[in-house]
């Protein structure tokens, strides 16, 4: 399928909102399948099938010519999803599925038609895996909007267990809005309902959710909330609403501004019912209405979004702004995160260890550099070399550096330094 066929799928769904696409299924096509290769990450984990991408890459034609003609025959069979435990903070983990990589390239061919349709579908307020957004442009706007001094109530909500939570009957009929094709649906009930192979060995079968780490999660998760939060909060909420009212919203993370504080707590009690009828629930630790208003400043109220602390402050001019640094919980994390990884790599030849290091700190710098954190991150930075001093020190018996020896080593290496990434 060439770029104008997505295009012209676009084209339409942009301009009739009640077109149900029929032929979606017959794209799939070995032409498309090649196309959407290099959307695949070479260095992705393989699954359970134990082929990666470059084994599957040996005989690149011949495997997408036998995945095609097995979807068009209407033969092929998701594999098991292998599952994974990544750490998070505060000791808890979080589930990851890990497809084979032929699933993963048939996910990816779905998920660009599904892209394709939904990004003329979806609100300004959705910014979490969408193309062309993302994290910074999320907490630019909400910024803005908070600037604004409209708002003087602030919802913060997260969902409990959300990729796990999404109802496979409710996702499939919100789907069916917009498509009629009974095949390329079932393609999707078979990856929603597909066995996860857990770390004992044993094999699971879902009955909602959507692994995270499978390829068609992301847009399948944001049609979810789409219909659940998003819709629902433009067309009903904002009905009902005598004021002001803003939601940002970035994956199954969301904040909404009021103007009035009754709107606001009608909100919040509403939000609840809202979430279960459709399977969900709000994490009771990050969900809370409070007071988050420039003209009441004993409140003295902050909250957390994708990482950030945003507070009211006064600017160089002594204007009043919102202020934004890390939060603590992250920072905490981050730190922990870089002992673990010092106490792993501190035996490396230094040469190695800071190049790696630098990575890692640019990675870091890279996402909460934004204007005005800058003391956040000198802290941050300070900590880091504080951590690796003592590491170094650790490496023999005999105490390895003074501080101005190792200031000296840290000039030497270049350790990067912090720096603003993102004017926003």
């Amino acid at each position: 399928m060439k770029q104008t066929s997505l295009q012209g799928i676009a084209n339409k769904a942009a301009n009739d909102k009640t077109y149900r696409f029929r032929n979606l299924f017959g794209l799939l096509t070995a032409g498309f399948l090649f196309l959407c290769w290099d959307y695949i990450n070479r260095k992705a984990s393989p699954g359970v099938d134990r082929i990666d991408a470059f084994k599957y890459e040996e005989n690149l034609l011949g495997n997408i010519q036998q995945l095609a003609e097995q979807v068009k025959e209407k033969t092929y069979r998701a594999k098991l999803v292998l599952r994974k435990w990544i750490p998070k903070a505060g000791g808890k983990l979080r589930p990851l599925g890990i497809p084979s990589i032929a699933d993963k390239l048939l996910q990816r061919a779905v998920a660009r038609i599904l892209e394709t349709i939904y990004e003329q579908e979806f609100l300004p307020c959705s910014y979490g895996y969408r193309p062309g957004t993302g994290t910074h442009k999320a907490i630019q706007a909400l910024t803005g909007e908070l600037n604004s001094r409209k708002y003087h109530v602030v919802v913060e909500a997260d969902i409990k267990g959300y990729f796990n939570a999404i109802n496979h009957d409710l996702l499939l009929e919100m789907l069916s809005q917009r498509i009629e094709d009974k095949p390329f649906l079932n393609l999707i009930r078979k990856w929603l309902k597909a066995g996860i192979l857990e770390t004992d060995g044993k094999v699971r079968h879902p009955v909602t959710g959507s692994p995270q780490g499978g390829i068609v999660s992301p847009v399948l998760a944001n049609v979810y909330l789409h219909y659940v939060l998003d819709v629902w909060f433009e067309e009903v909420v904002r009905a009902h609403c005598t004021g002001h009212v803003y939601l940002c919203r970035y994956a199954d993370d969301f904040v909404c501004a009021f103007q009035k504080s009754e709107d606001a707590q009608r909100f919040y009690k509403a939000l609840g019912q809202r979430l279960a009828r459709y399977g969900l629930e709000a994490a009771e630790d990050k969900t809370q209405i409070m007071e988050f208003s420039l003209w009441k400043p004993k409140a003295k109220t902050k909250f957390d979004f994708l990482g950030f602390e945003f507070r009211w402050g006064l600017n160089r001019w002594r204007k009043p702004v919102i202020k934004r640094r890390t939060s603590r919980d992250k920072l905490r994390a981050s730190l922990a995160s870089f002992k673990v990884w010092f106490q792993k790599h501190a035996e490396l030849p230094k040469k190695m260890l800071f190049a790696k290091l630098n990575r890692k700190l640019i990675g870091y710098y890279n996402y909460y550099g934004v204007t005005g954190n800058m003391q956040s991150l000198n802290s941050f930075a300070n900590q880091v070399k504080c951590l690796l001093y003592k590491r170094l020190n650790r490496r023999s018996q005999r105490k390895s550096y003074n501080w101005a020896g190792f200031e000296e080593l840290v000039k030497h290496f270049e350790v990067t330094k912090p720096r603003i990434r993102h004017a926003i």
